[in-house]
C-alpha cells in the first residue's frame, strides 16, 4: 500500500501531509471523555515511536513512562495489578497505513496489535497536520468506552 494520497482534494490545506514516511516521536497523547473532561491515559509525557517506510508499512509503540516494574522481576509471574498496568500503559501495533487527504483521514490496516481486538481490522482516523505536528483522533468506537483518544507526533527523519 503506497503512502500517496488515496484521493485528491481540490482545496488542499496550506500545510498538507504528503507522506507519512519517516520516523515520528510522540509529542503528546490525551483522551477526551464523553463528559468533555481531558485525561492522560499514558501520563503527561508519554514515549512513543511511529516508523513508516516508503511502502506504507508502519510500526507504532506508545508507553506510559511511569509504569511500575514487576516486583518479582519475571513477566510470567506478575500480579494482577502489574499485568493491568503493563497492558493499559502501552499500545503497540503494526501493519500498513495510507492517507486519504480528501477526507482528511489516515487509514491503518492493523496486522497485529497489543490489543487483539484490533488485529485484522481497519482503523480510520481523522487527522490534522499543523506546524509540523501530526495529530489524529482514535474514535470512541475503537475503545468501546466513549472516550476519544488523540495522538500527536513530530517527525524526526524521513
Amino acid at each position: 500500500m503506497a503512502l500517496a494520497s488515496t484521493s485528491t482534494a481540490s482545496s488542499a490545506p496550506l500545510e498538507d501531509l504528503q507522506s507519512l514516511a519517516g520516523t515520528w516521536v510522540m509529542d503528546s497523547a490525551y483522551e477526551i471523555r464523553p463528559d468533555g473532561t481531558r485525561t492522560t491515559n499514558y501520563g503527561e509525557h508519554p514515549q512513543g515511536l511511529l516508523m513508516v517506510d516508503a511502502a506504507g508499512r508502519y510500526n507504532m509503540q506508545i508507553f506510559r513512562v511511569d509504569r511500575p516494574v514487576f516486583a518479582g522481576g519475571d513477566k510470567a509471574r506478575g500480579t494482577a495489578d502489574e499485568y493491568k498496568q503493563a497492558v493499559t500503559g502501552s499500545s503497540t501495533h503494526f501493519g500498513t497505513v495510507s492517507i486519504d487527504r480528501a477526507k482528511h483521514q489516515l487509514v491503518f490496516e492493523v496486522q497485529a496489535a497489543s490489543f487483539p481486538n484490533w488485529e485484522g481490522k481497519r482503523q480510520v482516523r481523522d487527522y490534522s497536520f499543523q506546524n509540523g505536528l501530526l495529530s489524529y483522533a482514535v474514535p470512541a468506537s475503537a475503545s468501546s468506552s466513549g472516550i476519544v483518544a488523540y495522538s500527536v507526533w513530530r517527525r524526526t527523519s524521513r
